[in-house]
Protein backbone atom coordinates (compact mmCIF):
# COMPACT_ATOMS: atom_id res chain seq x y z
CA UNK A 1 0.00 0.00 0.00
CA UNK A 2 3.02 2.87 1.00
CA UNK A 3 4.60 1.61 -2.26
CA UNK A 4 1.41 2.49 -4.50
CA UNK A 5 0.82 5.83 -2.10
CA UNK A 6 4.62 6.75 -3.24
CA UNK A 7 4.41 6.06 -6.73
CA UNK A 8 1.06 8.36 -7.15
CA UNK A 9 2.44 10.57 -4.93
CA UNK A 10 5.43 10.78 -7.36
CA UNK A 11 3.30 10.58 -10.70
CA UNK A 12 1.72 13.38 -9.48
CA UNK A 13 4.39 15.72 -8.14
CA UNK A 14 6.58 15.40 -11.25
CA UNK A 15 4.53 17.43 -13.43
CA UNK A 16 3.81 19.79 -10.76
CA UNK A 17 7.04 20.69 -10.53
CA UNK A 18 8.29 20.87 -14.14
CA UNK A 19 4.89 23.26 -14.60
CA UNK A 20 6.38 25.40 -11.50
CA UNK A 21 9.91 25.05 -12.59
CA UNK A 22 8.62 26.53 -15.94
CA UNK A 23 6.90 29.47 -14.26
CA UNK A 24 9.65 30.51 -12.23
CA UNK A 25 11.43 33.51 -13.07
CA UNK A 26 14.75 32.68 -12.38
CA UNK A 27 16.40 36.09 -14.31
CA UNK A 28 14.73 37.61 -11.41
CA UNK A 29 13.05 35.81 -8.89
CA UNK A 30 10.40 37.70 -6.78
CA UNK A 31 8.98 35.24 -4.14
CA UNK A 32 10.47 32.64 -2.11
CA UNK A 33 8.63 30.03 -4.12
CA UNK A 34 10.54 31.24 -7.06
CA UNK A 35 13.66 31.14 -5.29
CA UNK A 36 13.39 28.14 -4.25
CA UNK A 37 12.41 26.35 -7.48
CA UNK A 38 15.22 28.70 -8.99
CA UNK A 39 17.77 27.24 -6.57
CA UNK A 40 16.63 24.00 -6.92
CA UNK A 41 17.37 24.20 -10.75
CA UNK A 42 20.45 25.32 -9.93
CA UNK A 43 21.60 22.89 -7.76
CA UNK A 44 20.47 20.41 -10.62
CA UNK A 45 22.49 22.06 -13.27
CA UNK A 46 25.37 22.08 -11.15
CA UNK A 47 25.39 18.33 -10.20
CA UNK A 48 24.92 17.46 -13.51
CA UNK A 49 28.03 19.62 -14.53
CA UNK A 50 30.17 17.93 -11.52
CA UNK A 51 28.89 14.37 -12.35
CA UNK A 52 30.63 14.95 -15.97
CA UNK A 53 33.49 16.47 -14.30
CA UNK A 54 33.57 13.63 -12.09
CA UNK A 55 34.05 11.05 -14.53
CA UNK A 56 36.44 13.13 -16.40
CA UNK A 57 38.99 13.32 -13.43
CA UNK A 58 37.95 9.70 -12.79
CA UNK A 59 39.45 9.15 -16.31
CA UNK A 60 42.64 11.26 -15.55
CA UNK A 61 43.20 9.27 -12.37
CA UNK A 62 42.97 6.21 -14.40
CA UNK A 63 45.81 7.34 -16.99
CA UNK A 64 48.01 7.99 -13.93
CA UNK A 65 47.29 4.30 -12.14
CA UNK A 66 48.10 3.10 -16.01
CA UNK A 67 51.50 4.70 -16.08
CA UNK A 68 52.83 3.51 -12.27
CA UNK A 69 54.16 0.10 -11.37
CA UNK A 70 51.54 -2.14 -9.64
CA UNK A 71 52.78 -0.90 -6.17
CA UNK A 72 52.06 2.50 -6.62
CA UNK A 73 48.36 2.19 -7.77
CA UNK A 74 45.75 3.83 -6.58
CA UNK A 75 44.99 7.68 -7.89
CA UNK A 76 41.48 6.71 -8.99
CA UNK A 77 40.82 4.37 -5.80
CA UNK A 78 41.76 7.81 -3.67
CA UNK A 79 39.82 9.70 -5.72
CA UNK A 80 36.47 7.58 -5.38
CA UNK A 81 37.02 7.60 -1.50
CA UNK A 82 37.62 11.20 -1.67
CA UNK A 83 34.65 12.07 -3.80
CA UNK A 84 32.12 9.83 -1.05
CA UNK A 85 33.36 11.39 1.52
CA UNK A 86 33.16 15.12 0.24
CA UNK A 87 29.81 14.58 -0.44
CA UNK A 88 28.79 13.07 3.36
CA UNK A 89 30.90 16.53 4.13
CA UNK A 90 28.52 19.05 1.36
CA UNK A 91 25.23 17.13 2.48
CA UNK A 92 25.94 17.95 6.19
CA UNK A 93 27.47 21.03 6.19
CA UNK A 94 24.38 22.30 3.49
CA UNK A 95 21.86 20.55 6.25
CA UNK A 96 23.68 22.62 9.77
CA UNK A 97 22.88 25.48 7.42
CA UNK A 98 18.90 25.39 6.85
CA UNK A 99 19.19 25.29 10.72
CA UNK A 100 20.32 29.21 11.03
CA UNK A 101 16.16 29.53 10.09
CA UNK A 102 14.94 26.07 11.17
CA UNK A 103 11.18 25.29 10.60
CA UNK A 104 11.01 29.26 8.47
CA UNK A 105 10.52 29.43 4.88
CA UNK A 106 13.55 29.90 4.05
CA UNK A 107 15.34 26.61 4.92
CA UNK A 108 14.95 25.15 2.15
CA UNK A 109 16.64 27.51 0.22
CA UNK A 110 19.44 27.85 2.11
CA UNK A 111 19.98 24.41 2.11
CA UNK A 112 19.39 24.00 -1.91
CA UNK A 113 21.91 27.37 -2.10
CA UNK A 114 24.51 25.76 -0.23
CA UNK A 115 24.56 22.49 -2.04
CA UNK A 116 24.50 24.16 -5.76
CA UNK A 117 27.50 26.89 -4.80
CA UNK A 118 29.32 24.15 -2.42
CA UNK A 119 28.63 21.76 -5.67
CA UNK A 120 30.47 24.59 -8.06
CA UNK A 121 33.46 24.36 -5.68
CA UNK A 122 33.92 21.13 -5.77
CA UNK A 123 33.77 21.10 -9.57
CA UNK A 124 36.63 24.14 -9.63
CA UNK A 125 38.44 21.47 -7.33
CA UNK A 126 38.14 18.83 -9.98
CA UNK A 127 38.71 20.78 -12.75
CA UNK A 128 42.18 22.01 -11.36
CA UNK A 129 43.17 18.36 -10.88
CA UNK A 130 42.42 17.16 -13.71
CA UNK A 131 43.41 20.35 -16.21
CA UNK A 132 46.73 21.07 -14.69
CA UNK A 133 48.58 18.60 -16.39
Amino acid sequence: MRICLLALSLALFSPVKLVHAQAANCSDPQTTWEMKICAQAAYEAADGDLNSDYKMARNYMRALDKNLPANLKGAEKALLKAQRIWIKYRDAACLSKGFTVRGGTLEGLLVTSCLERMTRERIERLRIMFEQN
